[in-house]
């Protein structure tokens, strides 16, 4: 960080890809380094990103929120660094999620836009209709899953690494909470119980201890 030492004051939060650091410095605006197609090459967007707010990372590409509400994004192009096909959608945005190659932006009419690699959560045409009132995004490394204001969850991106929740949809109701490894999710339900999918030798297949698995918080 040599090269950008001297500019790396007074800095309210780091965020990083694999390869490359964003700090968001006070008065919002961002100082980049590292491998250069990571993210840590932000010359191309510098002018527009003031006011920044918060910083979300894939593997290989950042999208910040400024105070507007609007995004800018950087990096690697497959990875989410290239948001032109969904910019003009990008307006009243709430929250970022990121897989490790698709970015998910929650706008404040609790509707969401995708973009990135579509094997990895960038293509969410498939659920656009089911994605209406979202309050919480988590993700894999290859998938998001969405709670619902309702408590249900709708996925998308990679189906063996759990973008397909099929198996287990009818169980998941009144979820209050979802956790991802880098290939499968967990669902704490109201009653403290536990919901799995996604690949099994990742966390998938719970059932060797779902019977312990009651009372969780």
């Amino acid at each position: 960080s040599s090269r950008v030492q001297d500019q790396l004051r007074n800095t309210q939060q780091i965020c990083h890809t694999y390869g490359a650091f964003a700090a968001i410095l006070e008065g919002g605006s961002v100082v980049t380094w590292g491998v250069p197609n990571y993210g840590g090459d932000s010359s191309r967007v510098q002018n527009q990103l003031r006011n920044v707010q918060q910083i979300s990372a894939t593997g290989s590409a950042f999208a910040a929120i400024l105070a507007d509400r609007t995004v800018v994004t950087w990096g690697d192009p497959s990875a989410g660094g290239d948001s032109s096909r969904v910019q003009d959608q990008l307006r009243n945005v709430q929250q970022i999620s990121a897989t490790g190659s698709a970015f998910a932006a929650i706008l404040a009419d609790g509707s969401i836009v995708t973009w990135g690699a579509s094997l990895g959560g960038g293509d969410s045409s498939q659920a656009h209709d089911q994605l209406k009132k979202v309050q919480q995004i988590c993700a894999t490394g290859f998938t998001f899953a969405a709670i619902l204001a309702d408590g249900s969850v709708v996925t998308w991106g990679d189906p063996n690494r759990g973008g397909d929740s099929s198996r287990v949809q009818g169980q998941l109701s009144n979820v209050q909470q979802v956790s991802g490894t880098s290939n499968a999710f967990a669902a704490i339900l109201a009653n403290g119980n536990v919901v799995t999918w996604g690949a099994p030798r990742f966390g998938g297949d719970s059932s060797g201890v779902q019977d312990q698995l009651k009372g969780v918080q």
